[in-house]
Formats: C-alpha cells, structure tokens, sequence
C-alpha cells in the first residue's frame, strides 16, 4: 500500500521518452523506461536534497501535509533558521555553542546545498509510517546504550583517531546510507545498472555499493554498509540488506534489516522508499519516502580531508592543549 500511496503522492506519470528504447509496454498503453537487456530503468545522477524533515516538527503535529500558502512560509523561515550566514557566534544558535564558551561555526552559506523547498507533495515528513511521523521509540537497552555511548565519547574523544566518529574519519555519512538521508550538502548519487548488478554511488565519501541482482551466497562477516542483495517486484527494484556492522550512523544496529525500494517514475524522478526494522533499537518499524530527482552530472571527487589533515589536527591540537594543561572542551 505504501508503494501505491507513494506514486499517488507525486502523481507522475511514466512517459515514453529516455535514453533507452523501451521495450515492453503497459496495459493503458504507455511503455515503461527500460534497460538495453529489458530490466526497468532506474539508473542516473541524481539529487535528494529536500527541506522536508526527516520527522515531523511538534508544530505541524497530526498534519501530513501543507497548503502552498503553509509550505512557502515554512520554507521561508527554515531557509532563514540554517542560514549559517545570520548566525550570531557571540549569541549561539541551533546546538552551536557562543564564541565566549569557546564555540565557532562551520562553513558559511555559500558551501551548503539543502535544498529550499519541500518535496511536490508538501508533506511535513519523510517518515510515512508511524502515521505520526516521527521515528518510534528505542527500546530501553538502545537508549542505555546510546547514553553510555556519548558519556565514553565525551571523556576519551579526544584519545586516538579509533575514538573518532566515521565522520571526523572519512569513512561514512549517514546520508550516504545506507538507507539514504536528505543532508546539509552533497545530496547527490548515481545508479547505473548492467544485467547482473546494480550500483548505488554517493557523492559524499564517494561510497559505492555494488549490489547483484539475484539472491547469491553472502558473505560470512558483516559490513558497515551491510550485505544487500536485490531482485525485481514488478517495476521496483527492491533492496534488502542485513549483516550490518555496529555504527553510531543513523542510530542503527548490526540487527537491522533494511528494505529499499526504487521505482522510476518518469525520466526525471525515482522514488525511493524504505523501511526499517532493528527490534534491538527501535521498539517498531519505520518507514521513509523520498523522491531522487534527475540532475545534471557529473558526481564530484568528495575529498573530505585530504590526507587525514583534520583528523591530525583535531588530535595535535588536544595534544599540545595537554602541554599547555588547559582543558579539553568536548
């Protein structure tokens, strides 16, 4: 039902015109977008930033979606509320703390690409499912964990680079996924297809999984991007993943089991859809829709920190403050 649901909210249709010569066609008589060997096509570069929360604000509670008059005035005052330009460093501002407490802001403006609308739908969450949408709640062992997490993190970040996040590291984003998450920047990918495989790479930490479509052995150990393999419903490309390794992204556990689902719409919009379910973390499923939307190429080299010049600094910088005998500030 949610696949269903999810086509009706961006109500696009499926045309005859792409790169690939279609195939086969549907009963109304369009001809879905395929693939040279006849799969659906869900391949190319594109973009899923969107200014739609992840879970939706306590102000729009018990309401899914917005008036056009709703959506540009909230568009309006969250474009104004992440502007890092009109932040006040002496004041602090969304989690940042004032420049006298020893804080300092990130990058300014021009480096960030949110995004400045809501998806066409105007809904007030990505989170479809719980109706409420909001992420359910963790279960008492996860949020213990989480709290012992963070109070270790606090005391020893400052030890080695292993005491880093993935972030500060390099290695993964939780935008990257999987599953995929709308973000401050980089809110770009690639899917290309050949007839045994499916990749997904992500602008950000230049993350490719390389995905076989087919149900084939796997492999013994676990991964932090997980184990997916993939097969074919109808026109959606469905994704399932276990086998994931432990990892402070995205609040997950190596007992998650992720299902995606891609279904092209038209030549400019995917829609992407997943569900979650880590009974050690979250105390119910979750699901998410959002669409990818077709954007000019190429993917960029993400550097991150060449080098590891960040993670170096971060490290002599706390060292030589332990020469100095100043305290380290989280």
């Amino acid at each position: 039902m949610l696949k269903t649901g999810f086509a009706a909210c961006f109500t696009l249709a499926i045309v005859l015109t792409h790169a690939h010569q279609p195939v086969m066609a549907q009963s109304a008589g369009r001809m879905p977008l395929r693939t040279p060997d006849g799969q659906p096509d869900v391949s190319g570069v594109f973009t899923f930033r969107t200014l739609t929360p992840l879970q939706r604000p306590p102000q729009f509670e018990g309401k899914e979606t917005l008036t056009a008059e709703e959506a540009v005035e909230f568009e309006v005052s969250e474009r104004r509320r992440q502007n890092r330009d009109l932040f006040d460093p002496e004041l602090g501002a969304n989690n940042y703390r004032p420049r006298s407490e020893g804080g300092v802001l990130s990058y300014n403006e021009f480096w960030y690409e949110r995004g400045i609308e809501l998806t066409s739908d105007k809904r007030t969450s990505l989170i479809v499912d719980p109706p409420d949408g909001r992420l359910p709640p963790q279960t008492e062992a996860a949020r213990m964990a989480a709290q012992e997490r963070r109070a270790y993190q606090e005391e020893h970040r400052y030890d080695s680079y292993e005491n880093r996040g993935l972030g500060d590291r390099c290695i993964m984003f939780s935008k990257s996924g999987p599953p995929i998450r709308s973000g401050a920047y980089n809110n770009n990918l690639m899917i290309f297809q050949t007839p045994g495989f499916v990749v997904i790479l992500t602008e950000q930490a230049r993350q490719a999984r390389l995905i076989p479509i087919a149900d084939t052995p796997k492999p013994a150990f676990a991964q932090l991007a997980g184990v997916s393999r993939a097969h074919w419903e109808g026109e959606t490309l469905v994704i399932e993943t276990t086998q994931f390794r432990d990892r402070e992204n995205g609040g997950t556990g190596p007992g998650m089991h992720l299902v995606e689902r891609l279904t092209r719409l038209d030549p400019d919009t995917v829609a992407y859809e997943y569900t979650v379910t880590d009974p050690a973390v979250y105390t119910a499923p979750y699901t998410v829709m959002m669409p990818f939307r077709r954007t000019d190429g190429p993917i960029f080299e993400y550097a991150c920190h060449e080098g590891n010049i960040g993670l170096y600094g971060i490290l002599a910088g706390a060292r030589n403050l332990e020469r100095l005998g100043r305290e380290l500030r989280p």
